[in-house]
C-alpha cells in the first residue's frame, strides 16, 4: 500500500504505541518514556522508505495540564530523538480538545487524516494506522486506512480487516509482510 508518490504511509497513535501511555498524561518530557522497540521500529519503517505521520488526541491541552507551546516542544524533542535514532516523522497531527466537545478532529474523526492528506499529498486509502484504542480503529476505518490494532490481550478479538500486533515492531512487520504480499498479488 502506497502513497500517490508511491510510497507507503503509516499513521500513529503516539501514547500507547510510541511512548507509554499514562493515566495521568503525559504532560511534560520528564514523563515521556519512549516504548521497548519503537525507536527501532521507527527506524526500520524509515530504511523501507515509509512515510510515518502522528495522530493523537491530547486532552491533556484542553484540560489545562499542558499547553499547545509545551506539547510542540515535548513533540520536538521526539522527533529529533526519532531522527537521531534513525527513524523520520514526517508530520504531528493533535487533537487538543475535551472528548466531551466532540469535535470533528478528535479520533475517532477524521479531520486529522484529512488535514494530513490534504498538506501532505497522503492517499488514505493506501494507507496504514497503528494504535492502541478502539477509537484508533474505528478513525482508521472511517478515513480509509487499514488499521493495525496492538493490544496485548491474548483473547484476540479482532475487528474484520484489522491487523493486531503486541507493539509497534511487530506492526511494523506486520505492515512489511502485508505489503510485500500486495505488491506480488499485482505483479
Amino acid at each position: 500500500m502506497t502513497d500517490g508518490a508511491g510510497r507507503l504511509t503509516v499513521f500513529l497513535d503516539r501514547d500507547g504505541v510510541i511512548n507509554r501511555r499514562r493515566p495521568d498524561h503525559v504532560k511534560s518530557w520528564d514523563e515521556f518514556e519512549f516504548l521497548p522497540g519503537s525507536l527501532e521500529a521507527l527506524a526500520q519503517l524509515r530504511s523501507i522508505e515509509a512515510r510515518v505521520i502522528v495522530i493523537t488526541n491530547q486532552a491533556s491541552v484542553g484540560r489545562g495540564l499542558i499547553g499547545q507551546e509545551d506539547l510542540a516542544r515535548l513533540h520536538n524533542r521526539m522527533t529529533e530523538i526519532v531522527r537521531d535514532r534513525g527513524g523520520l516523522i514526517e508530520g504531528i497531527y493533535a487533537c487538543p480538545h475535551l472528548p466531551e466537545a466532540r469535535c470533528a478532529c478528535r479520533k475517532p474523526g477524521t479531520e486529522l487524516f484529512r488535514r494530513a492528506s490534504s498538506e501532505l499529498g497522503v492517499e488514505l486509502n493506501d494507507s496504514f494506522m497503528i494504535g492502541d484504542s478502539p477509537t484508533d480503529v474505528m478513525a482508521a476505518k472511517a478515513a480509509g486506512c487499514r488499521p493495525v490494532f496492538i493490544t496485548d490481550e491474548t483473547s484476540e478479538q479482532l475487528a474484520e480487516g484489522c491487523l493486531v500486533a503486541r507493539d509497534l515492531r511487530e506492526a511494523v512487520q506486520l505492515i512489511v509482510t502485508e505489503t510485500a504480499r500486495a505488491g506480488a498479488m499485482s505483479c
